[in-house]
């Protein structure tokens, strides 16, 4: 008895160990500039190489709280980026490509970076390691011309996903207009107005989002992805949203990972800190993530094996 008791105390240290070496690094910084976003990316120590895709939402014309070229102009130059999109599935000025081109001029990216609209001239199925709803994924054709690749997210929240970070990102952000159908219906069609007639039960959704962001990540491979979550202009609507609600939560700042697991779940956990106040009123935003069950999305992530939610949260600011 007292061997076992021996072995189990000197087994309890290593335990704590290898408990230790999973836990993810999230850089923070609450400064939000140019400048900020080159410095947390750097913090990641990955340097970006080939060709490189930098993942955003260029925003749906008539919404404003999309990230600003001009915010995100270093960090693209900085790794000679080019932006990278794929059309929606639910009308509005993206669906259509020339609308969607449109509206990419009408936000300032195309003359300050090179763009690309992935799926414009058509769309790639690659596999997914997750199939309990989804049986692949299928994003603009465009995914094989990139090497590498940063998730740059503006965190808000969603109407139908709850909230939107790096994991929304690179699941509906990288898939086609047929991908973003498949992905909302979990697995029942293509049809970007069949879709909408499928969208339930709710938890099937959030885990095809999960299973298609997994998708992308072994597509690139690992340390070929690095995340970044954007917490400024945080409305409870999504730059989906033509007229998006006005934020009702003052800017919280930058977290970065090579875990998008750890990312999100980072950013979900800052929105929660939030305490209500004359500048700050948190509640319909977190009404609206518990409506959609939002946090489950990292919940599956980490279930599948994409990450973790054990983080260390590690500021950059003095």
């Amino acid at each position: 008895m007292k061997k076992l008791i021996c072995i189990i105390a000197l087994a309890l240290p290593l335990w704590g160990l290898a408990g230790y070496a999973q836990q993810a690094k999230v850089y923070f910084t609450k400064e939000i500039t140019p400048e900020s976003l080159v410095k947390i990316y750097d913090a990641l120590g990955v340097k970006a190489h080939g060709r490189v895709a930098v993942k955003i939402s260029t925003g749906e014309s008539g919404g404003n709280n999309y990230l600003k070229p001009t915010l995100i102009r270093n960090l693209v130059d900085n790794v000679n980026g080019t932006i990278v999109e794929c059309c929606t599935a639910y009308g509005g000025s993206r669906q259509d490509k020339d609308k969607h081109w449109a509206t990419i001029h009408e936000h300032g990216f195309d003359s300050l970076f090179a763009v690309d609209i992935m799926d414009e001239f058509g769309d790639l199925r690659i596999p997914v390691q997750d199939k309990t709803w989804i049986k692949y994924d299928i994003v603009g054709e465009h995914l094989g011309n990139y090497d590498f690749c940063i998730n740059l997210a503006h965190f808000k929240g969603h109407l139908m996903g709850g909230f939107g970070g790096v994991l929304k990102n690179q699941s509906i952000g990288f898939a086609s207009t047929a991908g973003k159908a498949y992905i909302h219906s979990h697995g029942v069609t293509t049809d970007s107005k069949e879709c909408w007639q499928h969208t339930q039960p709710q938890d099937a959704f959030l885990e095809s989002m999960a299973a298609a962001a997994q998708a992308v990540a072994n597509w690139f491979g690992e340390g070929n992805i690095v995340y970044i979550n954007v917490l400024n202009n945080i409305s409870i609507d999504c730059d989906c949203d033509a007229h998006p609600h006005a934020p009702e939560l003052e800017d919280i700042g930058i977290v970065a990972s090579t875990d998008p697991i750890a990312c999100d779940r980072a950013a979900y956990d800052l929105i929660y800190k939030v305490k209500k106040d004359d500048k700050n009123n948190p509640d319909p935003l977190r009404a609206r993530i518990e409506k959609q069950h939002g946090i489950h999305i990292v919940e599956w992530g980490e279930k599948i094996g994409m990450g973790t939610t054990n983080y260390k949260l590690v500021s950059l600011d003095k």
